[in-house]
């Protein structure tokens, strides 16, 4: 799709007309005309405005000349997973796992690795392969490349080192030792939990990242804890396989 195209469907698609959508990144009504009949294309600053106001790349309102990847896990990027930065804007170098509210959530280049072998292996592409490709191309990136300019100085290992500390010291029965945690979207762990009076709650906020971990229980292998937090928050509940019947344990204010 051309930009034009691409801005008419947004635009149709969130019920605005011509003129509402002028008044809302400060152009006139007619320049959206001229953009929609191709004869312009928005400037930088209005499609930072358009980007988010309808929550899209600005790659998407160009028409997708690009392919997105992630620059510090490789991850090809769709709309839906693109990172935010600290005043909620788009981030088009990197996913929600790696870079959420302007923090950069992965430090350690082997850490990292494990955790898409976790995702990326099968019987087709098995750890060791995965591992090697891994090994090979995610140092190319430009984070990994960049990160003694990127990185924080260990300032966000140390806070998640300090949640893991508190997550501990609450010693539930039967849960593990926490030992790692990792960056979670809020939409691919939220789940329901229901109330004594039937009714059920979520707690999560499905466009957030979360530090969190599941840990099968020292108990029975019957269910899993699943622990989730940031800095306001930590959530222990069990659940059975594949999230099904959750139970929350415990919601504590940090």
């Amino acid at each position: 799709m051309e930009t034009k195209d691409v801005i008419y469907e947004l635009r149709k698609k969130s019920g605005l007309s011509q003129e509402e959508l002028a008044g809302k990144v400060f152009v006139t009504r007619q320049a959206v005309s001229r953009w929609e009949n191709g004869e312009t294309v928005p400037g930088t600053e209005t499609l930072k405005l358009l980007s988010n106001l309808f929550k899209v790349s600005i790659n998407t309102l160009l028409g997708s000349p690009r392919k997105l990847i992630c620059q510090c896990c490789g991850m090809p990027l769709e709309d839906e997973i693109i990172g935010r930065n600290a005043d909620g804007s788009l981030n088009e170098s990197y996913c929600q796992w790696c870079y959420a509210d302007g923090t950069y959530t992965y430090s350690d280049l082997d850490e990292l690795i494990e955790v898409c072998v976790r995702n990326m292996a099968n019987e087709n592409f098995p750890e060791e392969q995965a591992r090697a490709y891994l090994k090979q191309e995610l140092p190319k990136l430009d984070y990994w490349r960049r990160y003694e300019e990127l990185g924080d100085g260990g300032q966000f290992e140390a806070f998640k080192k300090k949640l893991i500390e508190e997550i501990n010291d609450l010693h539930i029965e039967g849960m593990p030792k926490v030992e790692t945690l990792n960056a979670l979207v809020g939409k691919y762990v939220n789940l329901a939990y229901r109330l004594p009076n039937g009714a059920e709650i979520r707690f999560l906020d499905d466009q957030t990242t979360y530090l969190g971990t599941q840990l099968e229980s020292e108990m029975t292998g019957e269910f899993c804890f699943g622990v989730l937090a940031n800095m306001d928050f930590i959530l222990v509940s069990t659940y059975e396989a594949g999230g099904k019947n959750p139970e929350l344990l415990l919601y504590k204010k940090r």
